[in-house]
């Protein structure tokens, strides 16, 4: 029996590294066989491009555009996806902390038109799924909450093993964290079956860490016996 590709994403800060250390510990309990994934993959030399670029190397990103510095991150998942592959054919449940998703908002956010931007979305899930033949998820679990209260959850961060700056380039710029989460949005509008919205913000507030858990494993439990 073939496993099931399961991925949290969310905007910078919308708690994704969280919830993906609880939902891994919640399949553990519940007897299935997992494998982790995290992206980008900064310890191995896949992750050479992205790590320049979040580190601001290649210069604004903005003035990069979307197309560019997408297939720096494409890159690296394509090194993982025979790993992938293997997990899945084993009948794993693989756990992934973020994917094509993650590029898909983040980059698709400097595309201003609506249009313009679904059809970059269409590009990349064109070149990852059917050229580099990546394997897709199955489900993608989308985490959204506002940025400005995002940005405060990243300072909140440990260090990370990519940048020694308090944010890369991404989390230094609000106005990149609000449209991030927009792209994100229409995402979920643009490929429903595939990417989830679950709102992690709520009355004014951001949920209880065990109630976004619920929210995510209630989705989980559609995808896996």
């Amino acid at each position: 029996m073939s496993g099931k590709f399961i991925v949290i994403e969310g905007s910078d800060g919308s708690g994704k590294g969280t919830q993906f250390a609880l939902i891994a510990d919640k399949l553990q309990q519940t007897g299935h066989n997992i494998a982790l994934y995290d992206f980008p993959q900064y310890s191995q030399s896949s992750s050479y491009f992205a790590k320049e670029y979040l580190n601001g190397q290649y210069g604004d990103a903005d003035t990069l555009g979307a197309y560019g510095p997408s297939l720096f991150f494409s890159l690296d998942r394509f090194q993982a996806s025979r790993s992938i592959a293997k997990d899945l054919a084993e009948g794993k449940v693989v756990l992934s902390n973020r994917f094509t998703g993650s590029n898909m908002a983040h980059q698709g956010q400097k595309i201003h038109d609506p249009a313009e931007r679904s059809r970059y979305y269409q590009w990349l899930h064109e070149i990852e799924f059917t050229h580099l033949k990546i394997p897709k998820p199955d489900l993608n679990v989308v985490l959204i909450v506002p940025a400005i209260h995002a940005q405060k959850l990243v300072d909140k961060k440990g260090s990370r093993n990519y940048t020694d700056k308090e944010r890369d380039v991404h989390e230094a710029d609000i106005g990149h964290l609000e449209r991030a989460v927009g792209a994100y949005e229409a995402l979920c509008e643009q490929f429903p079956l595939e990417f989830i919205r679950i709102d992690c913000y709520e009355n004014n507030k951001i949920l209880a860490i065990p109630e976004v858990t619920r929210r995510i494993w209630s989705r989980i439990e559609q995808q896996i016996p």
